[in-house]
């Protein structure tokens, strides 16, 4: 009988991080694990006990070798049963028993192939894992003969000429024999089996060690490479970093090495086996900053991944590349989006790698020049691929372009879709620059949607993250020590990073240096593909205040990070001058008036003034911030990007129904009137001069909390919302309010003003073709006051249809609760929504009467196509009168109503709704 193992890929996977004794486990045995926290990625070296194991196993019953099964414990649970022992110098055991089965709780039957690991500090936040911060395994055996080779490890690179010891552990073996190269060399009849071969000649080794009992005879080997000279050429004329397509057949790939500090570089990829050889060492410059190399004879079309193997001890993708594989995320990305997506060399490596394919088929744009809407006229919306759509594909957000094109947007802001790290998301752990993620899409169906947006004549913007990146960043791995700070950190000589981050508490993943020439480098061929490669219309770039290496949480006026924005702004103008570039800075407004004054929009957060507006919490409604002139603002120009909601800010629509205020007769907590209070705080929004962004489903009244289940989980996307008259009534108002917005240059004049201190709010724009004039009632009771418009005359109110004479501008008028009045001196066109809103089939009138059948209460939702007085009749089934209610005030939109039904005895009634002209009736039950 024989058996053999034979190992020609996974440079380094016999890593010893753990060791078992016995060191052939089976499923019945007892096993001590010992744990070296200084191996690995090294980041629990030096930590304070209590550590963790986080631990399963891996059967036949796996959907991959990344599939762990019965785990042992959730995440943050911290049981004794995985508590490891410290026994000193940074080791720690584990005693897994009375057997493996048993510990784990394997059913019978089920074959256990290894256990699987990562250990953990009590709080979870510092993981050790593998020197490529993949999970650890050890694996568990047959009984009988076995064969464990424990050095030198498979992948071993070394320099020609240089002694090689090996050691090897056999169970039940009479005989080890070793062959070098397919050459007898030595054996042993103890083991384990020690000794040492020299390498003599350049190239790859094999050792092949061969185990005997007396019936069986098994093999296992491991591959080593020897070195020999380093070639030095200057790079080819005409070559950028990354991937150079230079013909159908022959790529060109240039690494950077800034600091010279890297010794050499090996290509392995699908091309050679994943095996390095002289023919795929990287040429190093003269002066050690650049490694590059040319394949040639490549297959037309043909996708191949890589990896550079760097000074023999680091595996990392490609940095500019546009795709990249994950072994552990892809299983989980489905064929309908992604469809034949490349597997991953299983086996043959760790770790991401990247990919590149020669005679890739263009994308045919229908939209070569696209013309980016006024920076000043912008109809933002953000939104989340993940959260939007059910399948989380580009291409089914596409899919929704009549829906976003109805509400009037004229741009759309992705967040983060550059290569985050998993899929599940919301992007702001980026990885890789240049790739777009395929969690969301193919590169091609990316283009499709830029390119139907444009056909549309929305602008698209992308959420980009350049303060920081996280771990699998190639850049960051390169200059790394895993044994600093918590999670490892930044190394001193990084060319792109700093080694810690400056602006705390403001800190995430590892922070850029952006004062680095090699930064900044970077930055712009980052900004510069997506503007070429996409045809992008701009950047939304993540915490721009982050931008900075001064001390402190950066809210001070900072020249140094100032020049730093200035720098790169006028680069991405260069790329494509009506380019928008958006920043979130949130510092001094110092600072913002410098960054405005050059053209660059900023992010203004007024959720909490239009969220205690809407809430009727008048003491803090003041939301007039939101104009660029205001006080505490004083800019020149309108390049206030006001928001009343954003990813990261809790939803309005949450405040209204859990904290809204009411009074005898009128409640913000009850749905109706929630949504008409986003009506009124719309009206003041989007008439408000200067570009807005709303979230997504805000047009809707979307009311999960942000928070719920936790900040940036996954959140459901309610687009049965529609269905509901009231919410789809209010996507109406907002579409009408956006046309209003875009349609009048009386709503982008630099002449208005916002009187917003009280609860009787006011806008006033005065442009020469047209004067508007916005009132409305915060409170939750009635309001009058004087509007102040502009001059006497006939005013023209926008949804109702209807006119006033203004023969006095000081004269008053009475506001109900939540109305609002949106006010011209020119008449025009009444929105579409008319006497209510286009309702469903199946409805008959703008009226829904609940709870049908009633006990005590019966509630009535009505849609008024202007403010009147309205009665309420309820007959019993002989035709006799048995309820009046008259002279109720309602305003024109959505009202909520109620009449107490205690008094009416049991049965079946009409109920009779009269508006002027107008009658409604609507059959109600009373138990």
């Amino acid at each position: 009988m024989f058996r053999m193992l034979l190992l020609l890929g996974c440079p380094g996977i016999n890593a010893q991080v753990v060791i078992t004794n016995p060191p052939f486990p089976t499923v019945n045995d007892q096993v001590i694990i010992t744990y070296d926290a200084t191996l690995g990625n090294g980041v629990l070296a030096g930590e304070t006990p209590p550590v963790y194991a986080h631990t399963g196993v891996i059967t036949n019953l796996s959907t991959s070798g990344t599939d762990w099964k019965y785990v042992i414990a959730e995440w943050n649970e911290n049981t004794d049963k995985a508590k490891l022992t410290p026994i000193g110098n940074d080791k720690y055991t584990l005693t897994i028993g009375p057997s493996i089965r048993d510990f784990y709780g394997v059913p019978e039957g089920e074959e256990i192939l290894k256990m699987a690991f990562v250990f953990r500090n009590a709080g979870g936040t510092i993981v050790g894992r593998s020197a490529d911060n993949s999970d650890i395994f050890a694996d568990v055996y047959e009984a009988g003969l076995n064969l464990n080779i424990q050095s030198p490890e498979n992948g071993t690179l070394v320099s020609t000429g240089s002694v090689v010891n090996f050691q090897t552990e056999a169970s039940n073996a009479t005989l080890v024999e070793l062959y070098v190269d397919g050459i007898f060399n030595s054996s042993s009849s103890t083991s384990p089996f020690t000794g040492s071969i020299t390498i003599g000649t350049t190239g790859l080794h094999m050792l092949r060690f061969v185990a005997h009992d007396a019936t069986t005879t098994m093999s296992d080997s491991v591959w080593l490479y020897a070195r020999g000279t380093i070639p030095v050429a200057e790079l080819p004329a005409g070559v950028s970093m990354g991937i150079n397509y230079i013909d159908n057949e022959t790529v060109t790939l240039v690494l950077n090495d800034p600091p010279a500090l890297k010794q050499f570089v090996y290509l392995l990829g699908d091309f050679n086996n994943w095996l390095p050889s002289e023919q795929y060492q990287m040429n190093r410059t003269s002066d050690g900053t650049f490694y590059w190399l040319t394949i040639n004879n490549l297959t037309p079309g043909t996708e191949y991944a890589l990896q550079y193997w760097i000074d023999g001890e680091l595996k990392i993708a490609e940095p500019y590349c546009a795709k990249i594989l994950d072994p552990w995320n892809d299983q989980n990305i489905p064929s309908t989006t992604y469809p034949n997506l490349k597997p991953y060399p299983t086996g043959k490596t760790t770790g991401i790698v990247s990919v590149f394919q020669t005679a890739q088929e263009p994308y045919q744009w229908q939209v070569e020049h696209f013309a980016t809407p006024s920076p000043e006229g912008l109809i933002i919306y953000e939104l989340h691929i993940r959260d939007f759509v059910a399948t989380h594909a580009i291409n089914t957000v596409k899919d929704t372009l009549d829906y976003l094109q109805g509400l009037g947007v004229n741009a759309i802001e992705l967040m983060p879709v550059n290569e985050f790290e998993g899929n599940d998301s919301w992007g702001y752990n980026p990885a890789f620059y240049f790739a777009p993620d395929k969690a969301y899409g193919q590169l091609n169906d990316y283009k499709a949607f830029i390119d139907e947006c444009h056909n549309r004549g929305i602008a698209v913007i992308i959420d980009m993250v350049l303060n920081h990146s996280y771990g699998q960043s190639p850049l960051l791995q390169m200059y790394f020590d895993p044994g600093a700070g918590g999670d490892g950190q930044p190394s001193a000589d990084n060319p792109w990073y700093n080694q810690t981050c400056p602006h705390e508490p403001w800190c995430w993943g590892y922070d850029f240096n952006h004062q680095s020439l090699y930064t900044q480098a970077f930055v712009d061929s980052v900004n510069h593909y997506w503007l070429e490669e996409f045809k992008v219309d701009g950047f939304r770039f993540d915490f721009t205040k982050g931008f900075t290496n001064v001390v402190g949480d950066g809210w001070n006026y900072d020249a140094t990070r100032i020049n730093t924005l200035k720098r790169m702004n006028n680069h991405i103008k260069q790329v494509k001058p009506d380019a928008l570039v958006i920043l979130e800075h949130l510092t001094t407004n110092s600072e913002e008036k410098v960054l405005a004054d050059e053209g660059m929009l900023l992010w203004g957060n007024l959720s909490g003034t239009y969220g205690e507006a809407s809430m009727g919490d008048l003491p803090n409604s003041n939301f007039s911030a939101i104009s660029y002139k205001a006080p505490s603002r004083n800019w020149n120009a309108p390049h206030l990007v006001g928001y009343m909601e954003s990813h990261d800010e809790e939803r309005c629509m949450f405040k209204n129904l859990n904290e809204g205020k009411s009074s005898d007769s009128y409640n913000i907590k009850e749905l109706t009137t929630a949504l008409k209070r986003q009506e009124l705080t719309g009206a003041f929004f989007f008439t408000v001069p200067g570009p807005k962004m709303i979230w997504q489903f805000g047009e809707l009244g979307y009311d999960v909390s942000i928070d719920d289940p936790c900040r940036v989980c996954a959140k459901p996307m309610h687009w049965e919302y529609q269905q509901d008259w009231r919410r789809a009534y209010l996507y109406n108002v907002w579409s009408s309010l956006i046309h209003l917005r875009r349609s009048y240059e009386v709503f982008s004049t630099t002449d208005f003003t916002i009187s917003a201190s009280g609860a009787y709010k006011k806008i006033s724009l005065n442009q020469a073709d047209m004067n508007a004039k916005i009132i409305g009632n915060f409170d939750v009771a009635d309001a009058t006051d004087t509007p102040g418009f502009q001059h006497t005359g006939w005013w023209y109110d926008y949804f109702a249809g209807d006119s006033i004479q203004v023969t006095d501008v000081a004269q008053a008028i009475m506001l109900a609760p939540g109305e609002y009045r949106i006010y011209t001196d020119k008449r025009l066109e009444k929105p579409a929504i008319g006497t209510g809103l286009t309702l469903p089939a199946t409805t008959a009138q703008p009226l829904r009467v609940y709870p049908n059948p009633a006990d005590e209460v019966l509630f009535i939702d009505f849609v008024a196509g202007k403010a009147s007085e309205i009665s309420i009749q309820v007959y019993n089934m002989t035709g006799s009168r048995v309820l009046t209610t008259s002279d109720l005030h309602v305003t024109r939109g959505m009202n909520n109503l109620s009449i107490n039904t205690t008094h009416l005895p049991a049965g079946l009634y009409i109920l009779q709704l009269q508006q002027g002209d107008f009658r409604y009736t609507e059959r109600i039950l009373i138990r």
